[in-house]
């Protein structure tokens, strides 16, 4: 069972790091003003990897179910999924967001020939307060629909989270 759950927490991390890599690649760069396939493709990719990094390094499973024994919050509740989509985005979206905000700033400092780049502070201000709003929506609607998917694949009771047929 340990091993399922293991395999369902990697999967979730995948999954959830490709969503929001690509919503909030696609978020930054339409922010930006300047929209182009190859800077979205680069923003996608870095994004994705931190992501993953980030995944790997912070079991968001055990972090939500250790929110939910804390506060007594019941499992799938409406008011839990905000919370933990809330928890989830305060760690993901900063570091994100500090890490595509400084690599745009490099860029457009590189490109402008003169050293000169974006203002980085209002840059990064702007772009972290859009990237909240997008990467908790995202998060507060697909971390339920790919859980209740790995669980269906895996043959997982979400009730219980015990095998069906245990």
């Amino acid at each position: 069972m340990d091993v399922v759950m293991k395999k369902i927490g990697i999967s979730m991390g995948i999954y959830m790091s490709l969503i929001m890599s690509f919503f909030l690649a696609l978020t930054g760069m339409g922010a930006s003003g300047h929209f182009n396939i190859p800077g979205f493709i680069v923003s996608f990719l870095v994004s994705f990897m931190i992501s993953l990094v980030i995944s790997f390094l912070v079991p968001m499973g055990k972090v939500n179910k250790s929110l939910e024994m804390k506060h007594n919050l019941r499992p799938g509740a409406l008011k839990t999924r905000g919370i933990e989509a809330l928890v989830s985005n305060l760690i993901y979206t900063p570091i994100l967001t500090l890490c595509m905000v400084t690599l745009a700033y490099f860029k457009a400092k590189n490109a402008s020939g003169n050293g000169e780049g974006i203002p980085f502070i209002p840059a990064f201000l702007k772009s972290l307060g859009l990237c909240f709003i997008v990467g908790y929506i995202l998060i507060f609607i697909f971390q339920d629909l790919i859980m209740k998917h790995l669980f269906k694949k895996y043959k997982i009771n979400p009730g219980t989270g015990t095998k069906q047929g245990e």
